[in-house]
């Protein structure tokens, strides 16, 4: 569905990726991890039309969808919950899932969606009128996912989801991503907690100094000697 095929890019004269060729297929969940600094987002942000590539490309179901902006990218499927959460403090809970809806035009629908959101995320509903920035960190995280569904993308990408949170949290967020995909979303997940990841996705890519290094079933990366030192402590 996703494919990036030999992406060079950076900020003005410096260069953050080289040559990164990674594939998320249909319905799947598919991590990219990597320490600070390893180039993850720029990454998405290349992806997701934020800055444009020096070379290569993204695909989307095989339609090049390189160096389109962020709007186009969003009205073609891909939705990004960044890191950070990046909510707007001042507007209510409610408010800031319906901008997750802005490009939309089909109201019923939008409606409908937002009840769904509040099914997967019970605390929104009873929330919906407070203003997003005095939720908790965990409410703010389930905001920002709801927010980015409200799009109705066909993959999500999740930069971070497990930044900050306690591990009580955490594990409830998992079961909604788990119910997302579920019903037909596609996830690509960028971590930074390598244990999260590959415990929640199929398939994984270790991103180093800007380049892919690592990739294959998180099964078996789990086992590799390298990604054992390096991330799992072990």
């Amino acid at each position: 569905m996703l494919d990036v095929r030999g992406l060079h890019a950076g900020y003005g004269e410096v260069q953050i990726l080289r040559d990164v060729s990674l594939s998320v297929g249909t319905e799947e969940i598919v991590t990219l991890v990597g320490s600070n600094g390893a180039g993850k987002s720029t990454l998405l942000n290349t992806i997701c039309g934020i800055i444009r590539p020096r070379s290569g490309s993204v695909h989307l179901d095989g339609t090049d969808i390189t160096g389109l902006n962020s709007e186009a990218i969003v009205a073609r499927g891909i939705t990004q919950v960044p890191e950070g959460r990046r909510l707007f403090p001042q507007m209510s809970v409610r408010e800031n899932l319906l901008m997750g809806a802005y490009l939309r035009r089909d109201r019923a629908a939008v409606q409908r969606d937002l009840g769904w959101i509040y099914e997967l995320f019970p605390i929104l509903k009873e929330r919906q009128r407070q203003r997003a920035g005095s939720l908790s960190g965990g409410e703010q995280q389930m905001c920002a996912i709801g927010r980015g569904l409200m799009a109705r993308p066909r993959v999500l990408i999740l930069d971070e989801l497990s930044l900050g949170l306690a591990p009580i949290m955490l594990d409830v967020l998992i079961e909604a991503v788990h119910k997302v995909h579920q019903e037909g979303t596609t996830i690509f997940l960028v971590e930074q907690d390598v244990a999260t990841a590959f415990d929640l996705a199929s398939t994984g890519y270790v991103l180093e100094n800007g380049r892919i290094v690592l990739s294959g079933p998180t099964v078996d990366l789990k086992t590799n000697p390298h990604v054992k030192k390096a991330y799992l402590g072990l």
